[in-house]
């Protein structure tokens, strides 16, 4: 049985100490707030949540849950720490860490008197870089001891909502633990031993920056969800019939399609429709902040390629692709036409390979696209794979054509590589000067 102790006694603590406790944990909550402390070991809940009190009253009837203001007792008789204080929002926006650094401190002070390897898991929620450039220093500075050798910290954010927070604990779609240590990631994942969901395990940074996605991705879907009803108002369509009837496609709309880092977006589709949809409501006077941001950023990526490609200064240039996805001749609104006309303004000697696209076969509005933005793409054509990495300085990788899942192996050494869509294999190709676009 891992013997636990809870530092925060808010939200997040009050919850995880019930929970824990209820699963057959020793549980020990820790706050500076005696009130919060007096509540616990009478067996009544700090914070009004559903189900919470019923389990904090049976955890402390059963002694296996009580509270405390000793930090030292706290490290002493436990085998693993979980910090869930609060990191608020300063006036500017940057996240206030002052009472995780104080607890780190305390904790570190009390790890000092301790024998025993000692397991902190951190829930409060921070940007990457936080545990390993502030809670670990502190620790470490406090206590006069080593992290991976004397003590071990791991990541494990939280997902709990309000009012649901119970259901959340058991429920979750994932547990989320990063750490250094592969075995401080097992000691973490036995405090959910009793819950029926996947354990993943990661680096410190990957569970930090999750965590923030997750919440930015919710606040995004919010906002998407009011922008259309204002939109659909406007029209005399009902809203919430619209986003059922596109919730239910779970193949692209509710899915993980079109959520890799990557390029920009292009097609004969969603450029013109964001943009037609836009446009009525600057006709009707509706502010729609976020819809109307699409395209400013779509062109910030392309912008973003073409610096990356030009900061290289290499001249010769190799474009691997130049439909906006493999398997397709459909080059309106490509983004890499809008980069490959950009880098041909810049003086660029530029070649193209795309197995998919011949001039023979272009018809209609594909060609009269093509011929508007690149008049003299023939002369830029290549028909050979080989021939183009042989005489460019510098690729671009457009499109993830299965055909380019070779380009690691056939590059040479010191060639430079812009990659816009994340070809796997150069991780393992050291020679080459490799460069993602977003990652």
């Amino acid at each position: 049985m891992i013997r636990t102790s809870v530092f925060g006694l808010g939200y997040v603590g009050a919850v995880s100490c019930a929970c824990f406790a209820k699963d057959g944990l020793e549980v020990i909550g820790v706050d500076v707030n005696p009130d919060k402390v007096r509540m616990i070991n009478e067996g009544q809940s700090p914070i009004v949540e559903t189900q919470v009190g019923e389990l904090i009253a049976a955890a402390v009837a059963e002694r296996r849950l009580r509270a405390t203001v000793n930090t030292r007792e706290a490290i002493l008789a436990t085998d693993v720490s979980v910090i869930s204080v609060g990191t608020p929002s300063r006036p500017n926006g940057s996240i206030d860490l002052a009472a995780l650094e104080r607890v780190c401190e305390a904790i570190g002070e009390a790890l000092s008197k301790k024998d025993t390897r000692h397991l902190i898991v951190v829930r409060s929620t921070m940007l990457p870089g936080t545990l390993r450039r502030t809670v670990i220093p502190v620790l470490e500075k406090s206590s006069g001891k080593r992290n991976g050798r004397d003590f071990g910290v791991a990541y494990n954010p939280e997902f709990l909502r309000e009012s649901t927070s119970v259901s959340d604990f058991y429920n979750p779609p994932f547990t989320l633990i990063g750490r250094d240590v592969p075995s401080d990631g097992d000691l973490a994942a036995q405090l959910y031993a009793a819950v029926l969901a996947p354990v993943i395990q990661s680096s410190i940074e990957t569970a930090e920056m999750v965590k923030y996605v997750c919440n930015a991705f919710h606040a995004l879907k919010a906002t998407f969800a009011n922008e259309i009803g204002i939109v659909a108002q406007s029209l005399g369509v009902d809203s919430h019939e619209v986003m059922r009837i596109a919730c239910e496609d779970t193949k692209l709309n509710i899915s993980p399609k079109y959520l890799r880092p990557g390029f920009a977006f292009g097609g004969s589709c969603l450029p013109k429709d964001v943009r037609a949809l836009t446009q009525k409501a600057r006709e009707r006077d509706l502010e729609l902040p976020l819809l109307s941001s699409l395209m400013v950023s779509n062109r910030a990526q392309i912008d973003r390629a073409m610096s990356l490609v030009l900061a290289l200064r290499k001249k010769k240039i190799g474009i691997v692709g130049l439909s906006f996805k493999a398997g397709t001749d459909d080059l309106r609104e490509s983004p890499l036409v809008i980069l490959t006309e950009g880098l041909i303004g810049k003086g660029c000697d530029i070649k193209i390979y795309d197995r998919n696209i011949s001039l023979a076969r272009l018809t209609g509005a594909n060609k009269e696209y093509l011929a508007k933005e690149i008049p003299h793409v023939s002369s830029l054509l290549v028909e050979d794979l080989d021939e183009l990495v042989v005489s460019a300085d510098l690729l671009i990788i457009g499109n993830s054509d299965p055909e380019f899942a070779r380009l690691p192996s056939m590059c040479r050494d010191g060639q430079s590589v812009v990659d816009l869509v994340r070809i796997r294999g150069f991780e393992h190709r050291p020679g080459v000067d490799y460069h993602g676009i977003t990652w």
